[in-house]
């Protein structure tokens, strides 16, 4: 009422005017937004977990993973198993990432290998171009060591399939440890087993974000399936 009778444009002029002496605060002073604030309850904390490690030696290859999951400073769970044997037991595959996210690519890989039966070199490459040029899959976060009686890969979500020269593999914040250990100890006379279980120890003892509980699947020499399972902790 207070601007009855007067034209539309010194209406909104005086509407404008008005806008502009509201105080900041609220966010509605003219042409300008209010702020967005976002708040986490998580804020500087991230998910650690896992060191996954596979060694091959003399016919053998077996994967070790830790048990450890930790969130920021916190100790989440001791006893997980990031280590999974698929393909009726002809692979075996261990994780390291969102465990959502390696689970649906674990799934995806199951597929592969049920329309390339033992052809894992094929099905890996074929699973990591998905992954990479999948408008989904591509922004799952997670790295999968894959190993068979033959081969040993490791698939990112670049679409790397890396095949090491040596047949030893490590991923997640234990692995460089792991690898490092594993290679000091493959000139001695320990079998594949052994080499691999007492690497990851040394990893468990200088990574905070891994422990010495672990799940263990391999291949015996001459096996064309899992040997078998056991947890050490």
């Amino acid at each position: 009422r207070i601007f009855h009778g007067e034209s539309p444009g010194f209406r909104r002029m005086a509407f404008k005017r008005l806008l502009s002496r509201v105080p900041r605060v609220t966010g509605l002073s003219l042409g300008r937004r209010a702020p967005v604030r976002v708040f986490s309850t998580v804020e500087g904390k991230k998910w650690r977990a896992t060191t996954i490690l596979s060694v091959r030696k003399d016919g053998e290859v077996f994967v070790v993973g830790d048990g450890q999951v930790s969130f920021g400073d916190m100790l989440l769970k001791p006893n997980a198993k990031k280590v999974r044997v698929i393909d009726n037991g002809r692979v075996i595959t261990g994780f390291a990432g969102a465990t959502a996210d390696c689970l649906t690519l674990l799934e995806r890989l199951e597929t592969r290998l049920e329309q390339r039966p033992g052809q894992l070199m094929r099905a890996c490459v074929e699973m990591a171009k998905g992954w990479r040029t999948d408008k989904y899959l591509r922004h799952l976060s997670a790295m999968l060591v894959v190993v068979d009686k033959d081969v040993s890969l490791t698939l990112t979500g670049n679409g790397d399939v890396v095949e090491p020269h040596d047949g030893i593999i490590g991923i997640g914040s234990g692995g460089p440890y792991a690898v490092a250990a594993a290679r000091a100890l493959m000139d001695t006379d320990l079998p594949a087993k052994e080499v691999a279980i007492k690497a990851m120890t040394i990893a468990a003892d200088m990574c905070v974000y891994t422990n010495a509980n672990f799940v263990v699947e391999g291949f015996n020499k001459g096996d064309t399936v899992v040997a078998g399972s056991e947890q050490d902790e």
